[in-house]
């Protein structure tokens, strides 16, 4: 026997269309690389995406061929999300902080048929165009062609139809090892995702809120806000630039009450702050992901009455899988009780599902008792079951994804991660945390950046080293640090070295590639 509720199937042009039905006069400021801003509205949005959407049916694209952005935040990038599931289409969101190789692979491996991209990485297009053999339509953003092309369309359309398993958008990771991997996401799966992301435990989106997204629109869904802010109807402000000083006069004079962004968009926020005395009075919630956030930005935003909502999540996650939700005795903690919550990860929004298994022993699930670590495991209805093109096999049936990540999980759920399971130095039989070592040396005032990695030992298997950036204008030695560190960790965690760098390498989403700095480091040798 079935039920007897309407059919309404869950695909992502429903958004669109109520944000533009409800929300429909909610404006959407887009501040360009050259300067110059333009403002629409989500009406407008829907209109300009029903519009390309026509303008790519006749270009000939079918459901469910790939069509490419390689561009910053600003609306009309918002726009190609629409147009581009609009017509049943896969939007996939390329990354440009990636090596060429990388861009080469993904292109292909996605048989990206169309690109949309930014004038900015005009010479990136002109070096890869040889290499990417599958596309074979090419329109700027931002040099009027965009405009020009979807202005021959009077957006007089219907969206395409289809199931609600059909896929919508393709992220790749930025892969540490090997070739990039394609994550296909579902209309099903992003509904589900954005119906969840704007609860207040999750990213508190309502008609009200102003939204500065400084998470770029082509990492990991831009944390799904396109959809979910639709979803919401809240006022979106972007910038194609990341400067510090944009950044803070965008959400002062449009009075931002939210934002997203890593660690670093932070840092450099303070610094600008800091130098030129300026506040913003209007924020209220600080969405933090990508890496741990170390405790000092977590209590200056406090003490600003700024919520900061921790968040863990990948690519493979949609990218939500925690967040830093105040718990139910959040008032009769003291201030420091409440920095020490929200410097966890969080817990888990209805619709996820979280283990931890032995890192010794897969099949052995352990404990959430607040003290033991291992192997992150996850599950649920936006978590992927096999990466793009990838063969079907046996552990899809299992339905837990492995994280690659090292954790803690409390009573109560809460998330703490503790390393990366390729990170973790194992000292004698004994695991060290490289996260936890790592945010030790950034509460020090003269580190600004650190990280720490195994090196090999004759007699322990491994010893941990710390490599540190120091602060502009500051000195410190590694005696210091090593005291430093002794207050907070364990002695035999104590790095047998420290070695200072005047930076450390990244990969293409701005986190510490380990895999560089353990090769920076291979022919090391440990001190006596």
């Amino acid at each position: 026997m079935l039920g007897a509720m309407q059919d309404w199937d869950l695909r992502v042009t429903r958004i669109i269309d109520h944000a533009a039905r409800e929300h429909g006069g909610r404006e959407i400021v887009s501040r360009w690389a050259d300067g110059s801003e333009t403002v629409t509205t989500w009406a407008g949005v829907r209109l300009d995406a029903l519009k390309m959407t026509q303008a790519l049916r006749n270009l000939g694209v079918q459901p469910g061929e790939r069509i490419a952005t390689l561009a910053m935040n600003h609306a009309r990038h918002l726009v190609s999300w629409y147009g581009a599931v609009g017509v049943g289409g896969v939007l996939h969101t390329v990354n440009p902080r990636l090596f060429d190789d990388q861009l080469e692979y993904i292109a292909n491996h996605a048989d990206d048929q169309v690109l949309l991209y930014d004038a900015a990485f005009q010479p990136l297009v002109d070096r890869m165009k040889p290499k990417w053999t599958t596309i074979k339509h090419y329109i700027c953003f931002d040099n009027g062609e965009f405009e020009t092309w979807i202005g021959a369309e009077n957006g007089d359309t219907e969206w395409a139809t289809g199931g609600e398993r059909d896929p919508c958008m393709l992220c790749y990771t930025s892969g540490t090892t090997g070739n990039p991997k394609g994550v296909l996401y579902e209309h099903r799966s992003t509904m589900l995702h954005a119906i969840t992301s704007v609860q207040p435990a999750i990213f508190d989106l309502d008609a009200r809120s102003v939204m500065l997204p400084v998470v770029p629109m082509f990492h990991a869904a831009s944390w799904g806000l396109p959809w979910g802010g639709a979803a919401a109807g809240i006022k979106f402000v972007f910038s194609a630039v990341n400067d510090a000083k944009v950044l803070c006069d965008l959400m002062n004079r449009e009075k931002v009450t939210h934002s997203a962004g890593v660690p670093t968009v932070w840092l450099a926020m303070f610094q600008h702050m800091d130098a030129e005395n300026v506040t913003l009075p209007t924020l209220r919630q600080a969405i933090i992901g990508g890496s741990a956030a170390p405790r000092f930005m977590i209590e200056r935003l406090m003490k600003a009455g700024v919520n900061v909502a921790h968040a863990w999540g990948m690519t493979e996650t949609s990218p939500i899988g925690t967040t830093g939700a105040k718990c139910w005795n959040w008032d009769d903690l003291s201030f420091d009780e409440q920095v020490e919550v929200k410097l966890m990860q969080g817990r888990v929004p209805f619709g996820v599902e979280l283990r931890i298994i032995d890192l010794d022993d897969p099949n052995k699930v352990l404990p959430r008792d607040g003290k033991t670590s291992g192997a992150l495991q996850v599950r649920g209805p936006w978590v992927i079951k096999r990466y793009f093109k990838a063969e079907a096999d046996a552990t899809d049936d299992e339905q837990w994804f492995d994280t690659g990540d090292v954790a803690i999980l409390y009573p109560d759920g809460t998330l703490q991660l503790t390393d990366r399971t390729k990170d973790v130095i194992k000292s004698g039989g004994e695991w060290i945390s490289s996260v936890e070592l790592e945010n030790a040396a950034m509460s020090h005032p003269a580190v600004a950046e650190a990280a720490a990695i195994g090196i090999y030992h004759p007699r322990w298997d491994e010893r941990p080293i710390l490599v540190v950036v120091r602060k502009a204008d500051c000195e410190v030695c590694s005696d210091e640090i090593k005291t430093h560190l002794a207050a907070s960790v364990a002695k035999w965690w104590l790095p047998d070295a420290v070695e200072f760098v005047d930076e450390i390498p990244h990969g293409g989403t701005g986190k510490v590639s380990k895999k560089d700095l353990r090769e920076q480091f291979r022919d090391y040798k440990l001190p006596d």
